[in-house]
């Protein structure tokens, strides 16, 4: 009895190696990434600060960026490669690249005619989620708005070539994709700002002034720079799309089965996956009439999406394509244990990533941003803010595995209702906590207090209301989710990621109250000094308790080093 015991779990260990190991190919892919990422934000805050510019620029950006996210990465990428599995399955090679074709053909056409319209209606979309700004802010944003509106079309056809590559076992390049979109936005972006607005700028220290020309000229270069950094990131795919096989053929067809399927998982999917890009956009409107807080939001925003895109897309990106040919196979119990293991794998990544940014936000963003125009005040708003974001990183994260577990299994129904509540909640948390919070911290400089921060408290209740939500309806889709497992394991991470929370929060004040914190160095070793003792006592704890992920990591290691 014992013997085909072994060899039926062999399947599922495997499985579970394989998306660990595709998961640490993305990790290290999205860490450049979003490194450069943090060096790109840097820039702006830098050269245009947490003001008009930068509220106008994050507005224009969020548009297409909302509307990438509704039909390219979340969505589209989901859908596309659960039936280009299926194709490739059940129905062979020539099949499943004649779909390939046919989405990117359509794609093309139907956001080539929404990139039209958009930038059309341009103004009317920045009114609609910025009613807050002047009329000379929202010129600007409309502006930018279409310049970069394009953008959506073309990370849409790169998301289509990301999830080819993933099906085909090639996780690295796609996932390097907007490693490529950073430097060149950054890079061709700055070149520009400096070339259209006649060598450089500058701008009023009160953030309600009027840019002079020079400023929005610059502003304008970094908006073109955006829209060429989206197009690097498909065309850096296109020699590994030849290398697997991928021919473009010139194909059309609405009535397509395949295509059919892609649309029926795609429509419900569009919410499913993006609910807190939506409710992003729902909090744009709620804090466009506090200058400066597009800005603070955007900069914690991104440092948030740090660890989120390090682990819990990366891990997401790695099941995604395992899920799905599980699903396919019929072998619940393997998804089963797939699910559970990313989801174990996630929660050991992200928890103590949270409780860091929650301590350590102020230090982290005073050494990375606070330098040019950005100023003290900006990196206090922004670091409680990220603090109000943090609190949902961990759910924000766990998302990314239990949502394209049901669009494995052929149900992106269930996603679709969760959100559509979640944006529902969204937007009367959004407001009941920017009410409450508008008393407190109220300065000169920061007449609304900290109603920012609340919109990002109720990003995180969203986030965290959808993973319990999905995690409970999946359990009963599937009859059991290895909830004990996954109970413990978080219980173990939780108590380490305290004492990381403790040794970070004396650590950091020992060394402030000791040398302060002027010049670059003590900052960064007030950032990383504790980062670097949390980081060893967490590693402690989790050995003491036996925490099963972090020992298949360490053996991964040792494996790696003895080769």
């Amino acid at each position: 009895m014992s013997v085909p015991e072994k060899t039926k779990e062999e399947p599922t260990a495997t499985k579970q190696t394989s998306v660990a190991r595709s998961a640490g190919i993305v990790s290290i892919a999205v860490m450049f990434s979003r490194v450069l990422g943090l060096v790109r934000e840097m820039v702006f805050a830098k050269y245009f600060g947490a003001g008009f510019l930068t509220d106008a620029f994050v507005v224009a950006f969020r548009i297409p960026n909302v509307l990438r996210d509704l039909f390219a990465e979340g969505a589209l990428s989901v859908a596309f490669v659960k039936v280009f599995t299926d194709y490739q399955i059940n129905k062979g090679e020539k099949e499943a690249w004649r779909l390939a074709s046919l989405i990117f053909n359509i794609l093309a056409v139907v956001l080539s005619f929404i990139c039209i319209v958009g930038m059309i209606f341009s103004r009317q979309f920045v009114e609609l989620v910025a009613d807050g700004f002047s009329p000379e802010k929202i010129a600007l944003a409309t502006t930018l708005t279409q310049i970069m509106f394009p953008f959506i079309l073309l990370v849409a056809l790169a998301a289509v070539a990301m999830g080819v590559l993933n099906t085909k076992g090639i996780f690295g390049v796609p996932a390097s994709a907007s490693t490529v979109f950073n430097i060149v936005s950054m890079v061709v972006g700055l070149g520009l700002a400096f070339w259209l607005s006649g060598g450089g700028w500058t701008s009023s220290p009160d953030k309600n002034a009027i840019p002079d020309a020079a400023s929005q000229w610059a502003i304008i270069g970094m908006s073109i720079g955006t829209l060429i950094g989206g197009a690097s990131q498909l065309v850096m795919q296109l020699p590994s799309l030849h290398s697997v096989g991928f021919r473009f053929m010139p194909v059309l067809s609405l009535a397509d089965e395949g295509v059919r399927k892609v649309l029926a998982l795609m429509t419900p999917a569009i919410l499913g996956t993006s609910a807190v890009q939506i409710n992003v956009l729902i909090n744009t409107y709620f804090v466009s009439s506090i200058e400066g807080a597009q800005g603070w939001l955007n900069f914690a925003f991104r440092l948030m999406q740090f660890p989120i895109g390090l682990f819990g897309v990366a891990v997401g990106t790695a099941a995604i394509p395992v899920m799905s040919r599980l699903a396919s196979e019929g072998k619940t119990k393997d998804l089963r244990d797939t699910i559970s293991s990313s989801m174990n794998l996630v929660f050991l990544l992200t928890l103590p990533s949270a409780c860091g940014l929650i301590v350590l936000g102020e230090p982290i963003i005073r050494l990375i941003y606070e330098r040019g125009k950005f100023d003290a005040t900006a990196t206090s708003m922004t670091a409680i803010a990220l603090a109000g974001y943090s609190i949902g990183l961990t759910g924000y994260a766990a998302i990314k595995i239990l949502s394209p577990a049901f669009y494995a299994l052929n149900d992106a129904k269930t996603p679709m209702i969760i959100a559509l509540a979640s944006i529902v909640v969204n937007g009367f948390g959004s407001y009941f906590f920017r009410e409450w919070l508008s008393v407190y911290g109220v300065t000169p400089e920061t007449p609304h207090g900290y109603g920012h921060v609340g919109v990002a408290l109720a990003t995180s209740l969203v986030a965290l209301v959808n993973f319990f939500a999905l995690a409970l309806l999946l359990r009963k889709k599937i009859k059991r989710l290895n909830g004990r497992n996954i109970i413990m394991s978080f219980l173990k991470i939780a108590a380490a990621s305290a004492v990381l929370s403790a040794v970070c929060y004396f650590v950091y004040y020992l060394m402030l109250g000791r040398f302060g914190n002027d010049g670059y160095w003590l900052r960064f070793a007030e950032a990383f000094v504790p980062i670097g003792l949390g980081g060893l006592a967490f590693l402690i704890v989790a050995k003491l308790l036996k925490i099963h992920e972090l020992e298949q990591l360490f053996g991964t290691l040792k494996r790696k080093f003895a080769r």
